[in-house]
């Protein structure tokens, strides 16, 4: 049988974001296997949700630093697997993981290799040290490429200057267009405590400083003595950054409107019952959470970054708002708080602007990469 793996640092990242292309291997008369840090699970608490899968899944001492000794170890992990297993088919993702795993597929003539940017840490805006370490290793790596995907027109725009043999741009990882059913949205409201006259805001993500939902609460802060209209601001997620949050919405007296939700499975459920999403990041690749929002017929008021910008379009369906401009937030987000006819109607144009970015066309975007790849070993 022929075999495929599948290379991310953490091992939470297959099953939230790669199980269609897992399916179509599959379905393709491939094994697929899954090389990741078993011990680091991300987007949620274990490694749970890849039981069932056919997965078969190899333990590689990944560490999220570049700078980590620990990565040299890795690296042999992964070369001595890909000599034991013979693989016909590596796909790679996360920088770590996609670095380590073109290394060891060139030093061990496995192959083809596809590599998928979720976003390089090289960007419009971006630091210079980012540009100086990561911008010369990824263009370096792609000698090592067959496949450079990208999810996002700067970073497809760029690859295309590097030396992968070839380079691709896909509508993102995919979402789910059906509404979740059963789903009732007044009983979700009520089921999460939101009052029926009150907006419900909300944000998504992984609690660090890229994720920069400090801006919401400074938002706010600044909105709360400028509109009379409730509203609830509910935060899904877990990190480091929890405390820190915590002790900033009570500094701006935002107790009684801000909550922290924790990890959700029910995320789909949560944002059919919400108003509003907001994304204040500072880098994103092309953001699934958004596009999960505007599935769910939700305006979105986000940073102006790349990935944002794919998706939003400014004044159609949400807002483009600087890095850290809360007033500008603020002024934005107050339009959408009062205004149900704006809010409903940037909803639906929410809705019709993802559908190209559904489960079905990114699966068939990606079953053509593949088979284009068949025979190439």
């Amino acid at each position: 049988m022929k075999k495929a793996l599948l290379v991310t640092t953490v091992s939470g990242f297959v099953p939230q974001f790669e199980m269609g292309n897992v399916r179509i291997l599959q379905e393709m008369g491939y094994e697929v296997h899954y090389a990741a840090n078993y011990h680091m699970p991300s987007y949620g608490d274990d490694n749970s949700r890849l039981e069932g899968t056919g997965i078969i899944r190899h333990q590689v001492d990944f560490e999220r630093s570049p700078y980590s000794r620990k990565n040299l170890a890795a690296y042999r992990q992964l070369k001595e697997l890909m000599v034991r297993e013979r693989f016909q088919l590596v796909h790679c993702h996360t920088p770590m993981g996609g670095a380590l795993a073109r290394l060891a597929a060139h030093a061990t003539h496995t192959g083809p290799v596809v590599y998928t940017a979720h976003g390089f840490h090289f960007f419009q805006g971006a630091p210079v040290l980012n540009w100086l370490i990561y911008y010369p290793i990824e263009r370096w790596l792609s000698r090592y490429t067959d496949v450079q995907v990208t999810i996002n027109h700067e970073d497809y725009v760029r690859a295309k200057g590097f030396h992968a043999k070839r380079t691709a741009r896909i509508h993102g990882v995919g979402i789910e267009l059906k509404r979740p059913e059963p789903f009732d949205r007044e009983t979700k409201r009520a089921e999460l405590g939101v009052k029926p006259d009150e907006i419900l805001l909300i944000t998504a993500g992984e609690l660090n400083k890229n994720k920069n939902q400090q801006m919401v609460l400074e938002t706010l802060g600044i909105l709360k003595n400028r509109t009379s209209r409730p509203f609830v601001y509910m935060v899904c997620g877990k990190g480091e950054c929890l405390s820190l949050l915590r002790e900033k919405a009570e500094k701006l007296g935002l107790q009684s409107c801000v909550r922290f939700l924790g990890y959700r499975e029910d995320l789909r459920e949560i944002l059919g019952a919400a108003d509003v999403f907001l994304m204040p990041s500072y880098r994103e690749g092309l953001p699934t959470v958004v596009m999960e929002a505007m599935g769910a017929g939700l305006p979105v008021i986000g940073t102006d970054i790349r990935g944002n910008r794919d998706l939003i379009s400014p004044g159609e369906t949400g807002y483009l708002v600087k890095v850290n401009d809360g007033e500008t937030m603020a002024e934005d987000l107050k339009l959408l708080l009062e205004q149900d006819d704006l809010r409903e109607t940037m909803g639906k144009r929410a809705r019709e602007a993802i559908r190209p970015f559904g489960r079905k066309q990114v699966e068939k975007e990606m079953r053509a990469i593949y088979s284009s790849l068949e025979g190439q070993t």
